[in-house]
């Protein structure tokens, strides 16, 4: 594998800039969740499960936005959407420490829906100032960008609320998201490239776009952020159940590391990977990793069982993006980034119910088991109807195909 493929897609004006604001922008946004855990676990002295309410709250509420966030910013830009979000983040992460649990659960509702679209965005404007033929470069970048940000936010998150509490760390996460937001407002990436911005804007219908082949993409991301959440979730629960539990940091980001590993790779191949081997494979390395815990053979077993599996993480998230980049017009790219985000989200919602069911019920070593076949079976059953996809984006005009675009 050459790393030409990263020198060029670098070399491009404005997409160094792009994937580094993109990489740290995510970190405040990536600590959200085990910061609001751990205010209402800590300071508000309530359960995991309100904890849990809240998390799920949050995360209803991005699903139902990341949509309309995309569709703002196909009709108005970037601009004004990054400005309305990071005002409404700011008013809830400055009252959120004062909010009694009810309020903040209706608070978390409105930040959820009104969340930064920080993670389509950078995809989005990925997809517009990257050349298509280099797009799978360009998104296997992201991935890895996504990687580093979800290593460094939780555990500064839980580093935080250790050291300051957690009210210091929800107004620190509150000025995360302000830079992050006055970072890309300042930056202001293009969501369509010059072709696309010179050709007459016009609406295209979602009939033309929003089509089978779509929804077979977005049930595939479900089916891999399922895993990913539930693979998680397991190895927790296995180090746990070992009295490992502090060799939990290491073991995550050692399959966060796997995973960059794999994204490199995947992103410096001269030739695209389709999403459904990509996941169904992913999916049934996962399953076996329980047999490490199984074994008994210590943190080191659980961390060398991962590695198969890891090192497809981010190139099946990558596949996810470029496959949908080329099914989508530019006109409509930013919703179907929403929808894609959207996909990823109920993924991770399914997760966690499922994968701590399996924990109590039958012990963690089997969480891995069934979630990696439930994974696998959701795209058995996907895959046949793959070729309903259609092979390029509707254009959006009478002449030839609007070029590629996004999702997530």
């Amino acid at each position: 594998m050459a790393i030409e493929p990263y020198r060029r897609v670098l070399a491009i004006p404005g997409v160094r800039a792009l994937l580094l604001v993109g990489m740290v922008a995510r970190i405040p946004l990536t600590a959200t969740g085990m910061t609001l855990t751990l205010h209402v676990v800590s300071d508000m002295k309530l359960g995991f499960l309100q904890a849990g309410v809240v998390g799920a709250v949050i995360m209803i509420g991005t699903a139902a936005g990341s949509p309309l966030a995309g569709r703002f910013v196909d009709r108005r830009g970037l601009r004004p959407v990054i400005a309305v979000t990071t005002v409404v983040q700011l008013v809830f992460w400055c009252a959120a420490p004062a909010l009694p649990y009810g309020a903040l659960l209706a608070g978390a509702l409105v930040a959820g829906v009104f969340s930064q679209p920080v993670f389509g965005a950078v995809r989005q404007c990925v997809a517009a100032m990257v050349p298509p033929a280099q797009h799978q470069t360009g998104f296997a970048l992201d991935a890895m960008g996504v990687e580093l940000s979800y290593m460094v936010g939780p555990a500064l998150a839980v580093a935080s609320v250790t050291a300051f509490g957690s009210t210091a760390t929800m107004y620190g996460v509150g000025i995360g998201l302000v830079g992050s937001g006055v970072a890309l407002y300042l930056l202001d990436p293009p969501t369509r490239s010059a072709e696309e911005a010179a050709a007459p804007a016009q609406a295209v219908p979602r009939r033309q776009w929003l089509r089978p082949g779509l929804f077979v993409l977005l049930a595939m991301a479900s089916a891999l952020t399922f895993t990913l959440t539930a693979t998680e979730l397991s190895i927790v629960a296995v180090l746990k159940d070992g009295a490992a539990t502090e060799w939990t940091g290491l073991v995550v980001a050692l399959w966060g590391g796997y995973s960059m590993a794999g994204g490199f790779v995947y992103g410096g191949l001269s030739r695209r990977l389709p999403p459904p081997p990509l996941i169904g494979a992913l999916c049934a390395l996962t399953a076996p990793v329980g047999l490490a815990g199984l074994a008994g053979g210590g943190w080191w077993w659980l961390a060398l069982a991962l590695v198969p599996c890891g090192l497809l993480c981010a190139p099946s998230l990558s596949s996810t993006l470029d496959a949908v980049n080329r099914r989508v017009p530019a006109a409509s790219r930013g919703e179907a980034m929403g929808l894609h985000g959207t996909s990823l989200t109920v993924g991770v919602a399914l997760a966690g119910p499922v994968a701590g069911w399996v924990v109590d019920a039958y012990g963690p070593a089997w969480a891995f088991a069934l979630t990696g076949a439930l994974g696998v079976v959701l795209v058995l059953l996907i895959a046949p109807f793959w070729r309903d996809a259609p092979a390029q984006a509707p254009d959006a005009q009478a002449g030839p195909a609007a070029p590629a675009e996004l999702a997530a």
